[in-house]
């Protein structure tokens, strides 16, 4: 899908929300200048390799959506990639799905080894929690709501969101897996994250109960649509377009809706989702474009 068919031009929006993110990233991720610098090259090299940005871009859209600007907005959103490119590179180790490429790269165990590669995803994860409670960039949030923010964060990424569902996703490889366990890995693994990152957005800007609630239903539609077109791009996708080998989840034996339900029918519950989904942004009217753009473009991608 070209990102710039519809009337909004989700195009350029997303150029200028991913320099700015990208900017931000290398201010602030600075090397140490001692013997631990060889782990930080590491986080630098999957984090600096490319990709959508989508969940920082989510954070800085949701901010937008209830007025808030940039400043208030961009900690919390490199915070969220840094937790993304650390799941990756765990992902992608060989006792995960054992991958040799991402973004169009080698993955960061291929280059730097597995040991450091699981340190760089340790030095990610904790990273984002010093940046979301870095006093000097943070320091006109309220305290209220930073730890909002960093509870939202924290329970997207752990057990009880990215963690659990990955570790279910591992547990139910090779086994039958029905409707209720599909959707409880889906919405974890990868929905939790994409939730959050809208959820705190909406936070850290100030909203309403009542937007926040509105962003948060439209997160947990939209991170479920991203998981299903995945599961579909693994299928119909092109290696070349996406970065990354195609067919993994066939050859690891992953329960995906593909499996369980067919493609077409894989493809009409992606459309209802995201109905669903953009029938939660109408409170936001001309602010919630970015958003809806942004729905139709995860639902329509090609990579």
């Amino acid at each position: 899908m070209n990102p710039d068919q519809h009337a909004f031009n989700l195009k350029k929006y997303l150029e200028e929300q991913r320099i700015k993110v990208e900017k931000a990233l290398d201010r602030w991720l600075t090397a140490p200048e001692d013997i631990s610098a060889p782990v930080f090259e590491a986080m630098k090299y999957s984090l600096m390799a490319g990709g959508k940005r989508v969940r920082p871009i989510l954070v800085l859209a949701a901010g937008h959506a209830v007025n808030s600007d940039d400043s208030f907005l961009m900690p919390a959103a490199c915070a969220l990639e840094c937790i993304h490119t650390y799941s990756l590179i765990h992902d992608d180790l060989p006792a995960m799905d054992d991958d040799d490429l991402r973004r169009g790269k080698p993955t960061c165990h291929k280059v730097y080894g597995e040991t450091v590669a699981i340190l760089a995803g340790d030095g990610l994860l904790t990273y984002a929690f010093e940046l979301m409670t870095d006093p000097e960039l943070n320091n006109e949030i309220p305290p209220a709501t930073l730890s909002h923010a960093i509870y939202l964060m924290a329970r997207a990424a752990g057990v009880y969101g990215m963690v659990g569902g990955q570790t279910a996703d591992m547990q139910m490889e090779g086994k039958q897996v029905d409707a209720d366990t599909l959707h409880f890995i889906h919405t974890r693994k990868t929905g939790a994250l994409l939730q959050a990152s809208i959820e705190i957005g909406a936070v850290l800007g100030g909203g309403t109960e009542e937007e926040i609630r509105r962003l948060g239903n439209f997160g947990r539609n939209l991170g479920l649509v991203f998981q299903i077109k995945d599961d579909l791009l693994d299928i119909e996708g092109d290696q070349e377009k996406l970065g990354k080998p195609v067919g993994s989840d066939d050859r690891n034996r992953k329960a995906t809706y593909p499996v369980l339900f067919g493609i077409e029918a894989t493809k009409k519950k992606a459309r209802e989702l995201l109905d669903q989904a953009l029938a939660e942004l109408e409170m936001f009217r001309e602010k919630g474009e970015p958003l809806q753009a942004i729905a139709r473009y995860v639902a329509e991608r090609d990579r």
